[in-house]
């Protein structure tokens, strides 16, 4: 059976990008970047938007406000493109045009579920808040991973991640820094149908 992490990089309050910032927010260090290289190799999943922006990078474009892809976003893109992608849409048409992509256009929940009971390894997204929602709240993620880097993007944020989510308890798995001033964190989350109940004074 396959296992499904939601996976996040964020400025401390919660957004997951900021309008004229640079990928990582300009601040991934030695240590992350070496982390990052020694990931296992997984499936991607990501909705419509993620994938314009991200195969469009890969086709050469730029982030607004970058002359150019910085080197360390420039790999990130390169092991988007040699892995393996699963698309979710009902927009986009086939063939898709970004390497090892596959587009599914049913429900991508039951999809996911699928999936899950049918494949090994692991299922990761990138990006695609809709449908990392939409897989939280049907209870198949068991990896909750956020990296959270040391800024507050209050004025320039973009894409709130955790509007519109339900409630959800997270036991940690595991914690870690990088570079002195990126924290990891990892949980096992479990939505609640209701909050729990203050408990008696």
């Amino acid at each position: 059976m396959a296992e499904l992490l939601v996976d996040f990089i964020t400025s401390l309050d919660g957004y997951a990008s900021g309008e004229g910032w640079p990928g990582f927010w300009g601040l991934e260090g030695p240590e992350y970047l070496a982390w990052l290289g020694e990931q296992p190799k997984v499936t991607y999943l990501m909705g419509a938007k993620t994938y314009r922006l991200m195969s469009g990078f890969a086709a050469g474009q730029v982030p607004d406000g970058e002359a150019e892809l910085r080197a360390e976003e420039e790999e990130s893109v390169d092991e988007l493109t040699r892995a393996s992608k699963v698309v979710f849409s009902s927009t986009l048409e086939d063939p898709l045009t970004w390497a090892n992509s596959t587009l599914v256009r049913d429900d991508p929940v039951e999809a996911v579920r699928a999936m899950k009971e049918n494949e090994s390894g692991i299922l990761t997204t990138v990006g695609s808040l809709t449908l990392c929602r939409s897989l939280l709240r049907a209870g198949l993620v068991d990896r909750f991973r956020v990296g959270m880097f040391p800024v507050i993007t209050g004025a320039t944020g973009a894409e709130r991640i955790y509007d519109g989510y339900p409630d959800v308890a997270l036991e940690m798995i595991d914690q870690r820094t990088f570079d002195g001033r990126i924290l990891m964190v990892e949980y096992k989350p479990r939505v609640l149908e209701h909050p729990p109940l203050a408990a008696p004074a």
